[in-house]
């Protein structure tokens, strides 16, 4: 019996998809294995930065220095984006693109007997359906995230996933509901609804988010469903209305910022302004107070002024934000950014990250503070560690029902 080991990077769909790999890689007799004791290695790779790649290759290297008779199969988006440079790397044996993911098992079983193909990467926006794995259930602890969306119609200058992932593309909504009621056949009480841009839920099958989640809350059983990534101009006055509105939705909304300049927003392709962030934000806020408001930033955009910055900064000190991702920038190859001229140099960003990083904590102690002494509900993730509704991690003695929605005073 052969052992395979996985190494996922990235983003939940890459851990959405390595899921559906290994579960197709056990159902012919295969072993999922440590990743030290493996004949066969997957590595599903990240491409949406610079350090993504280089954390993908060490995977590889690693791979091959563990078992270097092994079979090193390497996939995901930096396969999909540079299946070149992947396989002339002496440590790899088959690269294989996102448009090939589901056909990994045979790819590698015809490798093994033929040792015939190295690279099996097609053009990702000729994929017109979710149709690589149709609707994926992927648990963190006692969490299922479930993917409902994937690719992305936005091209934002600095962003390489719509060439990784292909056109937006949506899992039917009665297959959504099937799955959600099955998850609440089985017990759990929080969903968290996913995918590459979850708010272009719909716009291939005549539909949108909010339908799906008018008839998600329906669901007896599901008492909880948290929402991922919400893109700032594409959460129309109906869904905002919704979600500000519904119980059952958590008070945990991730609003990507990326800059708090307008000037670099427009450089980026952001199709809104500073101002429209931040009357979103004071919406949020207003119709739900202790709402946990969650953002990505991107610091060292090329032209990027010292201005720029101390706008970004300003802006995020004075919200009423929970946490920040900061990400320094970094070229991705095939994008507008790229081309762009005056970067910002490696020394800049690594300080403007730290500063950032800074705030960042500074804000996640202000957040923790407002909420002392309110009482909200939680998931018992583990024996006395709680997820509060607003995405408090909390740990407390007593709570040992894991799974369970509780209240809790913070």
């Amino acid at each position: 019996m052969r052992g395979v080991a996985f190494f996922t990077l990235g983003c939940r769909s890459n851990e959405f998809d390595t899921h559906f790999i290994a579960h197709q890689f056990q159902l012919k007799g295969y072993q999922v294995v440590d990743f030290d004791k493996a004949d066969i290695y997957v590595i599903n790779t990240c491409s949406v930065t610079a350090g993504a790649e280089r954390s993908s290759r060490q995977a590889i290297y690693r791979a091959k220095r563990l078992n270097p008779n092994s079979l090193v199969v390497v996939t995901g988006c930096y396969a999909q984006i540079n299946p070149q440079a992947l396989s002339e790397l002496k440590e790899v044996d088959l690269v294989v693109g996102n448009t090939h993911k589901r056909d990994i098992l045979r790819i590698v079983e015809e490798y093994l007997s033929e040792r015939k193909g190295k690279v099996y990467v097609d053009n990702v926006f000729r994929q017109n359906s979710v149709e690589s794995f149709e609707l994926i259930t992927y648990f963190e602890k006692v969490r299922p995230f479930v993917k409902v969306q994937e690719g992305c119609n936005r091209f934002c200058s600095f962003c390489v996933i719509p060439f990784a992932r292909g056109k937006s593309r949506s899992v039917l909504k009665e297959k959504v509901l099937k799955e959600a009621e099955l998850l609440a056949e089985r017990g759990f009480k929080e969903i968290v609804l996913t995918g590459t841009q979850l708010t272009q839920y719909g716009w291939d099958i005549a539909t949108d988010l909010c339908d799906l989640l008018k008839d998600l809350v329906k669901i007896r059983g599901i008492e909880l469903i948290r929402l991922s990534s919400l893109y700032p101009s594409e959460i129309s006055q109906k869904l905002l209305d919704f979600v500000l509105l519904e119980e059952k939705i958590a008070p945990h909304f991730h609003l990507p910022l990326q800059s708090g300049s307008d000037r670099i927003l427009q450089l980026m392709r952001r199709d809104y302004s500073v101002k429209d962030y931040v009357h979103l934000v004071e919406k949020v806020i207003e119709k739900r107070p202790l709402s946990s408001v969650g953002t990505d930033v991107i610091v060292g955009f090329p032209s990027e002024s010292d201005k720029d910055f101390e706008e970004t900064y300003k802006l995020l000190s004075q919200l009423p934000i929970h946490y920040m991702h900061v990400f320094p920038y970094s070229d991705r190859e095939g994008t507008k950014a790229c081309k762009m001229s005056r970067k910002v140099s490696q020394k800049v960003k690594k300080e403007r990250v730290k500063t950032l990083k800074s705030l960042d904590q500074q804000k996640r102690a202000e957040f923790l503070k407002k909420n002392e002494g309110k009482e909200l509900r939680a998931l018992v993730i583990e024996e006395n560690m709680l997820l509060t509704e607003n995405y408090l991690n909390l740990e407390r003695e007593g709570y040992t029902s894991i799974g369970e929605l509780v209240r809790v005073k913070v």
